[in-house]
């Protein structure tokens, strides 16, 4: 039983899902690459459940521990400290902010299938990938509740997945099981599972740059239930391997962003949950 989840990274993933496990009664131990000293705000945020640590502090306490770093970073993953470990992988490949990776470019592996030889020691599911920080925050919902949401996962280890379906169902989610590490690319960016299915539709035209944010921040998710999860990763087909990030923020937002621009992360406060 999940009772500490270990995060490796603090951006907006790693901070909504730290918010949902303080939310459900879990201990937390956030890190990011700066150090425990510049994440004082988010503990503070979060509240007695939750204290700041190293990477290496993470990796020690979580029960389970989230690896939500860009990909390009994937070596500075200790394979010692997370040794026996699960890990869940939230990251993405996008090639203009990551770099090219030939074995992916060449469809040799996916980007969880890397992580997996990496942490030869860990059992690795690919999870929380497919939804964008806001949605992923409001959307959750008690199990039972009506228009509960799923989320895809894809691992290599049938104990490894049942832990973090387990840890989805706290957390606010149905699980949808779409295979091993190498069908993860049914969730990746590009296919139609990943984030739109979660937006009423996209970003007004012709509004300025605040006003295309703010719907971001505000806009209500749509429940995407677990058979939609199913159909969506059935019938996709696979393209070239990795996201394109100005093409991700326009079809969000309505707006062109630079690789290595984030749409909404400077409008990135404290979320609340939107009733949808």
């Amino acid at each position: 039983m999940t009772e500490t989840l270990g995060l490796i990274g603090s951006g907006m993933i790693g901070s909504s899902l730290a918010r949902l496990a303080v939310d459900a009664g879990l201990d937390v131990v956030v890190s990011n690459s700066r150090g425990p000293e510049t994440l004082g705000a988010l503990v503070a945020e979060l509240g007695l459940q939750a204290r700041a640590g190293t990477p290496a502090e993470a990796a020690e306490a979580g029960d389970l521990v989230v690896a939500t770093i860009p990909l390009n970073a994937y070596r500075q993953l200790s394979p010692v400290e997370l040794a026996g470990k699960t890990v869940i992988d939230t990251m993405n490949y996008y090639p203009q902010r990551d770099g090219r990776i030939a074995e992916l470019d060449a469809g040799e592996l996916t980007s969880s299938a890397l992580i997996q030889r990496h942490l030869s020691e860990s059992r690795v599911v690919k999870a929380f990938n497919n939804i964008d920080f806001r949605r992923l925050f409001t959307l959750a919902l008690p199990y039972g509740a009506p228009n509960r949401s799923a989320l895809p996962i894809a691992g290599d280890d049938a104990a490894a997945k049942a832990e973090v379906s387990d840890l989805l169902d706290i957390l606010g989610y149905d699980a949808t099981d779409i295979g091993t590490l190498a069908d993860s690319w049914r969730s990746e960016p590009g296919t139609p599972v990943y984030c739109l299915p979660y937006f009423p539709g996209l970003a007004p035209k012709d509004v300025r740059p605040y006003e295309a944010f703010r719907w971001f921040f505000e806009t209500p998710g749509v429940p995407v239930s677990v058979g939609r999860v199913k159909d969506l990763t059935d019938g996709t087909v696979r393209g070239p391997a990795g996201g394109q990030l100005p093409e991700m923020a326009a079809s969000l937002t309505g707006l062109d962003a630079r690789p290595s621009d984030s749409p909404v992360a400077s409008l990135a406060p404290a979320p609340s949950r939107v009733a949808s």
